[in-house]
């Protein structure tokens, strides 16, 4: 989940008093080289220093903390329960109490122990899980097995462990073979499979003729690459990774949304809040040994070089004319370090191409913009009448430079956009935005006012902030949707709150948003230390203020409520903020200033027109059977390892199913359509194009986007209660609402 960031500048005001003093804590470590350990313990200081000053709420170092660190903590080295034994956790049970002395003092030792019992354990477990697929199982022994591994006991004993492997091996296998089986008889009887069957096993070229022996010695070897591949990932993971998910487990006891950054997911999330790098533009995976291209970054140097290819393998990287460096069984993040670079500079890549040639290609270096992160938009031509719709994935910001493109600046671009096209209504999407930069939701949300406040914030010590759209001009005065659904949260919700409250714009979507009423600061701990000899040591980001809408109540758990509510399949989940552990509680503080919105003439009409659209659409009515069906499943954790009773209960489930499957193939008819000033980009770039064609497709299968249209219908000048209403029984039942 993305968390909002208070515009830098802003925000470090907040820890000020912990900058001055940590200088004359830490500035004078002596500059010798350390190992990992005492610089875990550095790390260990910084941090426990800067939740205490700097949180929003900082918790007490008791055992009340401790013990929900152990908790978890041993749940994240272990969620399935198949690497530790009863024994282990006894032994480790012994320090469920001690832990916060433990970070208070620096010591390491419950960590060291856990550490390394989990590496001897994941050790043992590979040899059992290749010595488990190595013979064909037994589908028709009467067994089954229970996933539900939160009440799961930890096994007592080695052989326990063994027998607990297995099942949950026979278990994917019996899947796997059930899938395969299910193609077979299907491929027999002359039915088609559809594309995403084809291209997810290769194998169906044959599988018409093949024997149930190898039918399942194949489902087998399915499990053991995935497996080989899983423990590969696990293999390249260092001590300072697993030290990340303890430290980890102390930070999310103050909240959800304070986590520890390692050095490398500190550059991960830069990258995701600015949607640029530098780089060649290629995204890889490791597989056993081997590092693959699994795609090219529309735009990126790879991408216009034409040279380098999904599916290529790295075998060695050179930097400009420097000797080759072999890459093979090198850890995927360290490939990747040498793969980027700054701007300009030379990379040589020596790739194994899919046809089994091997191939020198030379890369310069340049910035990378990741096209998915960026707001785009399209317009719906029906009836003579344009929409538009702007999609925003989420509040990017390049803190770095200022000048650099934003969510602000493009969603106004955007707008702009719209304007020349005609467009007489707009819908903003930030379904799944999960937030980002504070400052750029301040500035969208001023594109549709004339001025005045979006947001009010306060920090730990009650001072209260307003934050306000002074800039008169109004870029949008025509009608708006905004639509929101579950995993809309943080300034997702302030943007969708604060039109909300000025009535400037119906909100549509789930009954609620995500939730997520809080302010995150990045705190970079190198600042706390002088010299680098202890290497990168990463970001905090922590908890230092919560956010408020301007009529004074917080987004805080109860999140934003749509002015329409539609019917999702998350509806009946718990998913949001308030179904989180050590979530902040609400509250509200007094409202801002404003002044509501009196241009929106139809609003009452249009909210009333879509509640008795969707209460009449049988779609909707379906979705939401949907969601109780697929709630009631959530407890069914027991499963048949016997080969027939198994595909008898996926048959019944494939069968009740189909009622839903008409969900997946609705159509909503509506024209979606690329703006002018992008015609001629399309007709150069296959590859935009292909995205955009996928965007357009996936849209016109929403019928959530088709009900925000029909609301723009409803908030013309001419619309309201005559458009969409048929009946006199409508009309009475609307008058009434």
């Amino acid at each position: 989940m993305n968390t909002i960031l208070q515009f830098m500048k802003r925000n470090y005001k907040v820890l000020l008093a912990v900058l001055a003093i940590s200088v004359g804590l830490w500035s004078f470590i002596p500059k010798t080289n350390v190992e990992d350990p005492e610089k875990d313990k550095l790390l260990i200081e910084l941090l426990t220093y800067v939740l205490e000053k700097g949180h929003y709420h900082p918790k007490a170092f008791d055992d009340n903390l401790s013990k929900g660190v152990y908790k978890d903590y041993i749940e994240a080295l272990d969620p399935s329960k198949r690497y530790f034994l009863q024994a282990d956790i006894d032994e480790f049970a012994k320090y469920e109490l001690k832990i916060d002395d433990q970070i208070l003092n620096k010591d390491l030792t419950f960590f060291d122990l856990t550490y390394n019992r989990l590496l001897q354990r994941m050790k043992e477990s590979k040899s059992i899980y290749e010595d488990i697929l190595d013979e064909p199982f037994d589908f028709t022994v009467a067994e089954e097995i229970n996933t539900d591994y939160e009440k799961l006991p930890y096994a007592k004993n080695e052989k326990e462990l063994k027998e607990r492997w297995r099942k949950q091996l026979k278990l994917t296998t019996l899947s796997t073979l059930a899938d395969k089986l299910k193609m077979q008889e299907d491929l027999k009887s002359g039915v088609a499979l559809d594309d995403k069957k084809k291209k997810t096993d290769k194998s169906l070229e044959d599988i018409k003729d093949k024997t149930y022996e190898q039918l399942e010695k194949e489902a087998r070897e399915s499990n053991l690459k995935s497996l080989n591949e899983y423990f590969g990932f696990i293999k390249d993971l260092e001590r300072k990774d697993w030290f990340s998910v303890y430290i980890n487990a102390l930070t999310a006891r103050f909240d959800p949304h304070t986590s520890y950054f390692a050095p490398d997911e500190k550059e991960r999330f830069d990258v995701s809040m600015s949607g640029k790098l530098e780089g060649i533009g290629a995204r890889l995976q490791k597989k056993n040994d081997y590092t693959e291209i699994t795609e090219l970054i529309l735009g990126g140097p790879a991408w216009r070089g034409k040279e380098l290819e999904a599916g290529d393998i790295v075998l060695k990287v050179a930097q400009a004319d420097g000797e080759p460096i072999e890459v093979v069984g090198m850890r995927l993040d360290d490939v990747v370090k040498k793969i980027k670079g700054p701007k300009g500079t030379e990379v040589r890549l020596t790739v194994k191409k899919t046809d089994g040639t091997i191939k020198v290609i030379s890369i310069i270096r340049d910035e990378v913009e990741i096209e998915e992160t960026y707001a785009k938009s399209c317009i719906i031509n029906r009836d003579g009448v344009k929409y538009g719709i702007i999609y925003l994935p989420k509040f990017y910001i390049d803190f770095e430079n200022k000048d650099s493109r934003d969510a602000g600046k493009d969603v106004a671009i955007e707008v702009e956009r719209l304007k020349k096209e005609g467009v007489q209504g707009i819908i903003m999407d930030v379904r799944d935005n999960g937030g980002g930069s504070l400052k750029t939701v301040v500035d969208i949300a001023g594109l549709f006012i004339e001025q005045g406040p979006i947001v009010q914030v306060q920090s730990a010590a009650g001072k209260k902030e307003v934050l306000s759209d002074r800039d008169p001009k109004i870029q949008w005065d025509g009608p708006l949707v905004i639509m929101q659904n579950s995993f809309s949260a943080s300034a997702s919700e302030i943007l969708a709150a604060a039109m909300q409250d000025y009535k400037r714009a119906i909100i549509i979507g789930s009954k609620q948003s995500y939730g997520k009423g809080t302010v995150q600061n990045v705190i970079d701990l190198n600042q706390f230390v002088r010299g680098s000899e202890y290497g990168d040591l990463g970001a905090l980001k922590t908890t230092t203020q919560k956010f408020y809408r301007i009529n004074g109540g917080s987004t805080q758990l109860e999140g934003v409520s749509s002015d329409i509510v539609m019917p999702d399949q998350y509806s009946y989940l718990k998913m949001g903020e308030r179904d989180v552990e050590n979530a902040m509680p609400w509250d509200k503080i007094d409202p801002a200033n404003y002044q509501k919105w009196n241009k929106l003439d139809n609003f009452e009409n249009a909210v009333a027109n879509s509640k008795i659209r969707i209460e009449n659409n049988p779609q909707f009515k379906l979705i939401d059977e949907y969601a109780k069906w697929s709630d009631s499943r959530r407890d069914i954790n027991v499963y048949s390892l016997q080969l027939q009773k198994f595909r008898e209960e996926q048959r019944k489930l494939d069968e009740a199913n189909k009622k839903f499957k008409s969900l997946k193939d609705y159509t909503n008819q509506l024209p979606f359509a690329t703006l002018d000033y992008e015609k001629e980009l399309l007709k150069n770039n296959t590859t935009l194009k292909e995205k955009r064609e996928d965007w357009f497709k996936t849209l016109s299968n929403d019928i959530y986007v088709e009900e925000a249209i029909k609301v723009l219908d409803d908030l013309q000048p001419n619309g309201g209660i005559k458009k969409g209403l048929s009946s006199k029984d409508k009309k009475e039942k609307l008058i009434k609402s």
